[in-house]
């Protein structure tokens, strides 16, 4: 009874926490309007909507059948993440009663109080969901090791799966996972080892089609970032600090802000420490390491040869693995005072941060939220029949918090946006050629072919009276005119910085000088996201 309200204490506190700022005034940001979208499609569109993103299915399914019955406001779609979050609380549990009672508590304490696993609570986004299958294929690799019945092949064979059809790269664990129930079962259990790797290349087979059409889709969606050795540092105070750095792109330098060093360090440090008692006390707790060592040279390698981002969730199936292990070797100190400091320690700094830090992770402002755009946009009181320019995504992105019917509306995207750098070349040659053609725009102060589009497609057809509202992502178009010729007359930095903020930096600038023309009747900063009013005034 006692462990029973002990358990439902952690998980109530872990609830709270992620109930915490639930309601983000920013709205939905890119990758969190992507699951709403493809979601959002009807079931008739729904496979070749999957197939346009870099993501399996899973995740789009369950958010659809939430979205189904509560409806689709942003709370509401926070809340599918915060339910898979608190799931996952009693699940970490049980993984971690299969060593024993006190690991078990431990397990549910760290994933209740994690800031990461916060984070991605209130986020709509794959994450919180991966986290649990993660955590609960976890659970039954240890009791199939353990006991290698019938229920926990099936089971275990089940939760791997379900990585495979919830993350692309979910694989990448599937096979080290696989590779560890097979060292410790193929000498007794030669049968289940066989059957579990049947199922498993059965069930990808299968999904083969899809997996193979996601992966060779020509696209940027990788493009914004590059490896450096900070970042597997990032990952390990990401996981077990209050700091969160490495959500899309992690500086190169480490301590890039030294105020936050102690609360980076310290509990990053005592995770560390109890891991490695963990591994030397239990050769099993060594096998599970490789498991996670296994994934993170994987992701380096891919890194490192630019075909990913190192970003810290990407290798969340991990992530109960190492809460595990941490919680293991805690438990495993002998010495009472250390084991009772460091959990003092750790919990007091990552309680701390979280409830009173400003930039704590239920406190994270979503800068590039789309809500932000549509309500600077509404601050402009446009006209029914005035334009608005908006560069890097398209009008969809936007519609589910403005109504665009009224105005007319250009977009120069991440899809298109070769259709006004130059004449006469397809999304393919840009994506393959880019870098090597739009060199010569980037040191020239003229691109006549990009006017004239503008003319033709806005231009022209203004009024006196009219007025024309340009929406631009600061985030992706931060380099000033100055800057894009000094990289682009630099062979080697040229060569590293990603072509995007490039092509977006020098976008910005020429369509601001284009619109120049006309009167700035009102500018508007917030977030990532600028918004200027341009008028055409009487003669």
């Amino acid at each position: 009874m006692k462990k029973t309200l002990i358990l439902s204490g952690i998980i109530l506190a872990g609830l709270i926490l992620r109930l915490i700022f639930i309601d983000k005034p920013d709205g939905l940001w890119n990758d969190e309007y992507v699951s709403y979208m493809i979601s959002a499609t009807p079931w008739k569109g729904f496979v070749n909507a999957v197939k346009s993103q870099c993501h399996m299915p899973l995740y789009y399914i369950y958010l659809k059948f939430f979205m189904a019955i509560f409806g689709q406001s942003d709370i509401l779609l926070r809340l599918t993440s915060v339910i898979a979050g608190m799931l996952s609380i009693p699940v970490m549990y049980f993984a971690g009663k299969e060593k024993d009672e006190n690991t078990g508590i431990l397990c549910a304490s760290l994933c209740a109080i994690s800031a990461f696993l916060i984070y991605y609570s209130q986020e709509v986004r794959l994450y919180s969901l991966l986290f649990l299958i993660s955590s609960a294929c976890l659970l039954y690799t240890i009791r199939l090791i353990k006991n290698p019945n019938k229920k926990n092949l099936i089971i275990c064979v089940l939760f791997n799966f379900l990585i495979l059809i919830t993350h692309t790269i979910g694989f990448v664990f599937v096979f080290f996972n696989l590779l560890f129930i097979s060292k410790n079962l193929f000498k007794n259990y030669k049968k289940a080892v066989i059957v579990l790797w049947s199922t498993i290349l059965a069930g990808t087979f299968i999904a083969s089609p899809l997996v193979i059409k996601i992966l060779t889709t020509q696209s940027f969606s990788q493009w914004w970032g590059h490896f450096s050795i900070s970042k597997i540092g990032f990952l390990f105070t990401d996981y077990f600090s209050p700091v969160i750095t490495n959500l899309t792109n992690a500086p190169d330098n480490f301590f890039y802000m030294p105020i936050l060093a102690p609360f980076m360090l310290i509990p990053a440090i005592i995770a560390i420490f109890c891991i490695i008692k963990s591994v030397i006390k239990d050769k099993f707790n060594f096998g599970l390491l490789m498991i996670a060592i296994g994934v993170i040279a994987v992701l380096t390698v891919t890194s490192m040869t630019g075909k990913l981002v190192f970003i810290t969730k990407y290798s969340i199936e991990i992530y109960p693995i190492l809460i595990f292990l941490a919680c293991s070797g805690l438990n495993l100190t002998e010495n009472k005072i250390a084991k009772k400091s460091m959990l003092i320690i750790y919990t007091a700094i990552s309680l701390g941060f979280i409830l009173f830090f400003p930039y704590s992770a239920p406190k994270m402002h979503r800068a590039e939220g789309h809500k932000i755009a549509t309500d600077l946009i509404k601050n402009t009181n446009l006209k029914d029949g005035d334009f608005i320019l908006i560069e890097y995504y398209n009008k969809d992105r936007f519609e589910k918090y403005f109504d665009f019917s009224k105005y007319h509306v250009i977009s120069i995207n991440k899809g298109n946006f070769h259709e006004y750098m130059t004449e006469c070349m397809t999304y393919a040659d840009a994506y393959k050629n880019g870098k090597e053609v739009y060199k010569k725009l980037f040191l020239s102060d003229n691109n006549s072919y990009l006017h004239a589009k503008l003319q033709s497609e806005i231009f022209d057809r203004l009024g006196e009276g009219q007025s024309v509202v340009m929406v631009v992502l600061n985030s992706v178009s931060f380099y000033n005119p100055d800057e894009v010729k000094n990289i682009a007359s630099n062979e080697t930095l040229y060569k590293k910085t990603p072509l995007l903020f490039l092509v977006f930096s020098y976008l910005k600038k020429e369509t601001f000088y284009d619109l120049s023309q006309f009167a700035v009747t009102r500018i508007e900063n917030k977030g990532k996201w600028t918004v200027v009013k341009f008028t055409k005034l009487n003669k």
